[in-house]
């Protein structure tokens, strides 16, 4: 596998700079770890995680790796007794997503760890460094997921790695491949963040009619919604389109109380706790019920991912069709580029 040498590999001590996005209850300890044998930087979602299975979940992912990884923070909801335990559990980078992360910087630095944040804005990106953040994640408007800014990834890469510079920057969005990554080091960027791949990694706790959607998704199979809000208020994600998406959409998009089945039971999650139609809840490999109502996340990149994989052989094929890329164009004559 192809190693890269960039200012996030560096910082991180890692070999490839692939960030396997946190993707809420679907990212387990099998798949951060996997990530990160692989010499990328696996993540863990920990903010609805109850904190005594918190503790188990970190200790696990440090039993099956002794290499860096992460965790990631919502800022919606306090974070205090689940980032005290991620530090003790000694983690390498805290990335903070939707909010202000400036209570939080000191108290990470002091425990040894790294700071992110994802940002939607050039502006955004100086007012991050300026809390202290090690890293800024840029979130282009084609991520699956909740989507934070309004600004593709293409145009958003160069504003903030210029904005902010020498701070690393990791792009996030639209990107599921080799190309991808290759694409935005020669933005700028010092690594990449990639969440749609990883949900048809084998270590992720997909449920299979989710995994079968993602894998026969074309790109323009997502939607970009702002009503599924059960738990998560005021917070636009993208998703595959599916049932509830198109009765809302045909419906005329309502808001909240207008919205066609609303409160109704379409199933439920692993832990047996019922699932409404417009929760933001994704249907893990434990989910009971009408699969196909739930909200799948996916980002725009879908169309490039079709194949399960382990999660290591995904990060050794993503780094070396980026290396190939990458030496194939610093090949190239000026007279081959003009041509």
């Amino acid at each position: 596998m192809t190693a890269f040498d960039t200012a996030f590999t560096r910082l991180l001590g890692i070999d490839v700079p692939i960030v396997q996005a946190p993707i809420g209850g679907l990212s387990t300890p099998a798949l951060a770890a996997a990530v990160s044998n692989a010499g990328a930087l696996g993540t863990l979602s920990v903010t609805w995680r109850d904190p005594e299975r918190l503790r188990d979940l970190l200790a696990e992912t440090r039993r099956l790796t002794d290499r860096p990884f992460g965790v990631n923070l919502v800022l919606e909801w306090p974070p205090d007794e689940r980032l005290a335990l991620c530090l003790e559990a000694g983690v390498k980078l805290v990335s903070f997503f939707w909010g202000d992360p400036t209570p939080y910087v000191e108290r990470v630095h002091e425990a040894g760890a790294l700071v992110s944040l994802t940002v939607g804005s050039a502006e955004e990106a100086r007012r991050a460094v300026a809390t202290g953040v090690d890293v800024v994640v840029t979130q282009g408007w084609e991520a699956g997921g909740h989507v934070w800014g309004k600004v593709a990834t293409l145009p958003l890469v160069p504003s903030v790695v210029d904005a902010v510079a020498p701070v690393p920057v990791v792009a996030a969005g639209g990107i599921a491949d080799g190309r991808g990554l290759a694409a935005v080091l020669a933005l700028g960027a010092a690594g990449a963040w990639l969440g749609t791949r990883f949900l048809l990694s084998e270590e992720a706790t997909v449920h299979e009619h989710y995994r079968r959607r993602v894998a026969a998704a074309r790109e323009t199979d997502t939607a970009r919604v702002e009503d599924f809000d059960v738990e998560w208020p005021n917070s636009p994600l993208r998703a595959l389109r599916n049932e509830t998406v198109t009765a809302w959409e045909s419906a005329g998009s309502p808001a909240i109380g207008r919205r066609p089945g609303e409160d109704e039971v379409v199933g439920h999650n692993e832990l047996g706790e019922p699932v409404l139609r417009y929760s933001s809840s994704a249907p893990t490999a434990g989910a009971t019920g009408e699969i196909e109502a739930m909200m799948m996340y996916a980002g725009q990149s879908v169309g490039l991912v079709d194949r399960i994989l382990p999660a290591g052989e995904i990060v050794r094929e993503i780094a070396d069709e980026a290396a190939l890329v990458l030496e194939r164009t610093r090949g190239l004559t000026r007279a081959e580029v003009m041509a």
